[in-house]
């Protein structure tokens, strides 16, 4: 099947212009042409058009990215979406992989591997892995950049290169992080994968919101001492009848009973259970339950504002930005997400990849009225800009550069981007972060 081209005004365009962001609040920028591409040879011709034009490229892999950074005014709009193969190695343990391929771990079930894929079923793993990838068992992997071993990529040129830690090396090691801001269009990734964790078991516990206090300090106390399976996360919203509560949710992907058993064993060890809304320790699930888990906070079609912070501050700091955050906490499934991250910038090899810290806490802003969108869209940057003198920089993967600029990658892995760019797009062909609006 040939690539379609649809230029402004053509009758496909404006449904191909809305379906190329998965966020229902599509934003008001057009490009003059949009090309869905079936194959690695159609990017190429899809590069040379664009030179031959002098059109700029915003590239588009699984459309998850909440800002639609990939969308622009002018321009062309690439849309990878259809290079979703994928071919696994299960003797190697490796796999290559396309940029619009959706739900890896699950995918790679039934030959009993694994690779620490997104967190929702909707994530390409192109723009995932560009910009870090935090999936299932990251703490145990790291980043899923880290696990990309080499990358088939079509530069500025038109040319088809393969990068790995021999040859282009630059490329490969700008691919591991840099995120909206890589100047190529990466055609296949070329995955190193694992053993499948063996048994998944997950607790839960219910809080109300008025001893957030405790809930808190709580965590803080005991994620120093958590298995690196464990990925404990907190959520602020709103319950049914409309009043802010917290709950925790801690999978554990492990290969025993016995294992989860221990590495969950502080849920019953709480000392605030007393006060708890609902308690649900150590229950055995699938990788299918953690996705239906994740997918309730993340309906689809719904309308998304979103930002985020990097902070290893005390709960004693956070808590008063925190219960700003759930005094304003648009309807339920809007949240905040604390995340026990931990990272460990000692085991991370040489790649963009450079700013993260121990708890991840990200705002989401979900609804669905486009009546809502002037009551609602500023919400995420509002209380991260309150609470910024404790953040240490954002993740890629919820940023809001295009309203509020915040650190993502280091001074001198940015310096070192730079450099690069200059030599693989010199004209500057392809598009990079937004820029602030304001």
């Amino acid at each position: 099947m040939p690539e379609v081209v649809l230029e402004r005004g053509a009758a496909a365009y404006e449904q191909a212009r809305r379906d190329a962001v998965w966020n229902g609040r599509t934003p008001h920028r057009y490009p003059d042409v949009i090309v869905q591409a079936q194959t690695s040879e159609d990017v190429i011709t899809a590069v040379g058009l664009a030179a031959r034009k002098d059109l700029r490229i915003g590239v588009r892999s699984g459309g998850h990215s909440w800002a639609g950074n990939h969308l622009r005014d002018g321009g062309m709009l690439l849309d990878v979406s259809r290079l979703d193969q994928l071919e696994v190695d299960p003797d190697a343990m490796t796999a290559v992989v396309g940029p619009g391929f959706k739900g890896i771990a699950g995918a790679l079930q039934p030959y009993g591997l694994f690779f620490p894929g997104g967190h929702d079923l909707d994530v390409g793993v192109g723009g995932y892995l560009l910009q870090g990838g935090f999936g299932w068992n990251g703490r145990v992997h790291g980043p899923a950049c880290m696990s990309v071993e080499a990358i088939d990529v079509v530069t500025g040129d038109g040319e088809l290169v393969h990068a790995d830690e021999h040859h282009h090396s630059d490329l490969l090691w700008a691919a591991r992080g840099s995120g909206p801001g890589f100047f190529g269009v990466v055609v296949a990734f070329h995955l190193r994968l694992y053993q499948a964790p063996k048994h998944i078991a997950s607790s839960l516990l219910r809080f109300p919101f008025e001893i957030a206090e405790d809930v808190f300090r709580w965590v803080q106390e005991v994620t120093p001492t958590l298995a690196r399976e464990v990925e404990l996360s907190l959520f602020v919203h709103r319950n049914e009848n409309g009043e802010p509560e917290i709950t925790l949710t801690a999978p554990a992907l492990v290969d025993s009973a016995t294992e989860a058993a221990e590495a969950l064993a502080f849920v019953s060890e709480c000392p605030l259970l007393a006060n708890a809304l609902e308690i649900v320790p150590n229950s055995e699930v699938s990788l299918s339950d953690l996705y239906a888990g994740v997918a309730g906070f993340y309906p689809t079609g719904a309308r998304y504002a979103v930002d985020n912070m990097w902070t290893h501050a005390r709960a004693s700091e956070l808590l008063p930005g925190i219960r700003k955050i759930a005094e304003t906490l648009p309807p339920y499934p809007s949240a905040m997400m604390w995340n026990h991250w931990g990272g460990d910038a000692s085991s991370r090899p040489p790649m963009a990849f450079s700013v993260e810290d121990e708890t991840y806490l990200a705002v989401y802003g979900v609804w669905n009225d486009p009546a809502d969108d002037e009551r609602y869209a500023t919400w995420p940057e509002e209380r991260m800009r309150e609470m910024a003198h404790l953040s240490t920089g954002i993740q890629l993967a919820d940023e809001n550069l295009g309203r509020r600029p915040a650190r993502f990658v280091s001074d001198e892995n940015l310096a070192r981007l730079d450099e690069i760019r200059a030599r693989y797009d010199p004209a500057g062909r392809f598009h990079s972060w937004m820029a602030s609006t304001k």
